[in-house]
């Protein structure tokens, strides 16, 4: 990008572009509107998903060789992406037995889809309570912020509207995400009974 003396722009691009052609710029990945709304204060409305916030799972996300915009939920069904749960399930491991935890990480790695699946059907029940206590969590700390917020005055902090309907998107998921797994929870326990 140049501009000449008369504040002309000028963009050099590295292929053709077409006469009439529309140039757009990437502000991030859409999948996860939360740094598009910190780094540029907008909040995209069209997004269909949200990184599932496990933050604090960062070392068995890098574990697993995974990106942030891989595990996440569906805005608008609350479904859990497939390596949300191998992420969940990597912690569970690595308190109950590093060994077992070495074996799933090499298993995702390699791409064994029956030994993941052996793994994610013996400990289902305590990456669902695991899952379940980090999205009921979140849930309380966005009420919390968002609760924070509203209390703030608009002349002061004009933005207040834009962090309020983040903080409604990320609620919506996450309790979408809760009644997914409150269902799952159930089918669990009905199939312990039986």
């Amino acid at each position: 990008i140049s501009f000449d003396a008369d504040n002309n722009c000028y963009v050099t691009t590295i292929t053709d572009i077409y006469a009439n052609s529309e140039l757009t710029v990437s502000y991030g990945d859409p999948t996860n509107p939360t740094p598009l709304f910190a780094k540029y204060g907008f909040l995209p409305t069209d997004c269909s998903t949200i990184f599932c916030k496990a933050i604090h799972l960062e070392q068995q996300i890098k574990n697993l060789g995974y990106e942030y915009n891989e595990l996440l939920f569906n805005t608008e069904t609350g479904e859990i992406f497939p390596k949300v749960w191998d992420v969940f399930l990597l912690a569970v491991l690595q308190e109950y037995d590093e060994g077992l935890a070495s074996q799933f990480i090499m298993a995702c790695q390699n791409g064994d889809e029956v030994t993941k699946a052996d793994f994610h059907n013996n400990y289902f029940p305590y990456v669902l309570a695991s899952l379940n206590v980090h999205v009921l969590s979140i849930l309380d700390d966005v009420d919390q912020l968002t609760s924070n917020v509203l209390s703030y005055d608009l002349d002061l902090h004009p933005r207040v509207p834009v962090i309020a309907a983040h903080n409604n998107l990320v609620r919506g998921t996450f309790f979408m995400t809760a009644s997914v797994l409150e269902s799952m929870s159930k089918r669990c326990l009905i199939g312990l009974k039986e």
